[in-house]
């Protein structure tokens, strides 16, 4: 009775495992592939729709997921071992392993609480003004950092501040939410910025040489994109605070017992200092190196040399590092270029433009739409870097310029403001557990308005300056 109990309870934690593996078995030997479609592409096209299944459901561990990718690769994608083994060798899967350990090497290092009165310094006390400044330095750091370690940082700092506002963190919704979303929304808008802002930047980077479309280095991401992070930090700072107006005016004894905590702590230390330089070093080579060595490299010479001067253990690498990230990188990296060596992803892309366009009968216009809207939609029911890694290949088979429409599809895969899941950052400030999955979709709804507005300009009035 015991084990059948058990076995009832593990079927029902696990029936979207169960669903996903049943529709790959009837699709595998039941329905042919479709017209025009090779049999491994077909194959590929099934493995694709069960990954998709067990992302948005999460079943199983997302490790677990990137594992599945793997072997059925081989098993029934026509892949051999060493072929997807190869995808994890590369420099876009070096540079996520890097800037995961660069992350843990920082964080390690107590900056936080400094960086935030620092921060307060330059805003003053009140409430508006330290939202726009923390809204302002996420967009910024995570525009070289990554999202999801500006917001490991900073989350401690506003749930310090939060706290040194009230005993009770539930007191002020109104605050908490907008310190909280400040960072949140911060470090996903100024992800796009640069090609170090994000593995989807990476991935699509990748896309770009595997499908023989060219590239752009890191300062022409820059000079391309930045100007939308521009526009978008105060526009967000502006949806933040008429959505989730604050109680308190004005902070002073929260940024008081910061100012005594921060205190305590000493003057900054030359091992500090000698990190923050480090990083500045790190970044200098992204910007003038990473066309000749690559990101990840430079990504790696940075972690080495942190180990090398004890400013990090391997203890605290190998503990606080997320491998899970890294084996789903390398594993969707290679399904991607699957699709394209397939004709998987030619297929589909003729499938969606032969469906649209009789509703859309300009070309250029319905790649737009495609682009945009696909990665928009999936951003919010998978993650940003899943997103570019599926759609990525359908995108660049559009025709048309592969570049601004892999451009366009990378910044609408950061519009993932309307669920917890989307975006890194607002998985990590949801795990806080002092916001609500109904606070997403108010401010959402907003923020994908603004951004959908800010990429058409970029689109239409700043990148025709550069192609």
């Amino acid at each position: 009775m015991r084990i059948s109990t058990d076995m009832l309870f593990w079927v029902q934690q696990k029936r979207w495992l169960l669903i996903a593996l049943a529709l790959g078995v009837v699709l595998y030997f039941i329905v042919p592939s479709p017209s025009g479609l090779s049999v491994e592409a077909y194959h590929i096209l099934i493995i694709i729709l069960m990954t998709l299944i067990l992302i948005i459901k999460e079943p199983i561990p997302l490790p677990a997921i990137a594992l599945q990718l793997i072997f059925w690769q081989v098993i029934i994608g026509g892949s051999t071992p060493n072929e997807v083994g190869s995808y994890f060798m590369n420099d876009a899967v070096f540079f996520i392993m890097g800037s995961l350990m660069l992350a843990v090497a920082i964080v390690s290092q107590g900056l936080d609480k400094r960086l935030a009165l620092g921060i307060i310094r330059l805003t003053g006390n009140k409430t508006w003004r330290i939202v726009s400044g923390f809204t302002a330095i996420s967009a910024i750091l995570s525009s070289f950092m990554g999202p999801h370690m500006v917001t490991a940082m900073l989350l401690p700092v506003a749930l310090t501040l939060i706290r040194f506002a009230s005993k009770d963190k539930r007191t002020h919704p109104g605050l908490t939410a907008a310190l909280l979303f400040s960072i949140a929304y911060g470090a996903t808008v100024g992800s796009i910025g640069s090609p170090s802002g994000g593995g989807r930047n990476v991935i699509m980077m990748n896309y770009w040489i595997e499908f023989g479309s060219g590239s752009l280095n890191y300062v022409d991401w820059i000079k391309m994109v930045y100007p939308m992070v521009l526009i978008e930090i105060p526009l967000t700072i502006l949806i933040i605070m008429k959505t989730f107006p604050s109680e308190l005016k004005i902070l002073d004894t929260a940024v008081r017992r910061l100012s005594v905590e921060v205190a305590r702590g000493g003057k900054t230390s030359l091992q500090e200092l000698f990190s923050v330089a480090l990083f500045i070093a790190v970044l200098a080579g992204w910007i003038m190196l990473s066309e000749e060595y690559g990101l990840g490299s430079i990504a790696l010479i940075g972690v080495f040399l942190f180990l090398a001067f004890g400013l990090v253990t391997w203890k605290d690498l190998s503990s606080n590092v997320n491998w899970g990230v890294i084996l789903l990188f390398g594993s969707t990296i290679s399904i991607g270029v699957q699709m394209k060596n397939t004709g998987a992803a030619a297929w589909l892309a003729e499938i969606l433009v032969n469906f649209l366009s009789g509703v859309i009968p300009n070309i250029d216009v319905l790649r737009a739409i495609v682009s945009v809207g696909l990665s928009g939609v999936m951003s919010n029911l998978l993650s940003s870097s899943a997103t570019v890694a599926v759609a990525g290949p359908v995108v660049l088979n559009l025709g048309g310029d592969p570049i601004l429409l892999g451009l366009a599809s990378v910044i609408a895969s950061a519009f993932g403001y309307f669920t917890a899941v989307a975006a890194p950052a607002c998985t990590i400030i949801y795990s806080s557990g002092l916001v609500k999955a109904s606070d997403f979709l108010q401010a959402g709804w907003k923020m994908a308005i603004m951004s959908v507005s800010a990429l058409l300009l970029l689109a239409l009035l700043w990148w025709p300056l550069f192609r």
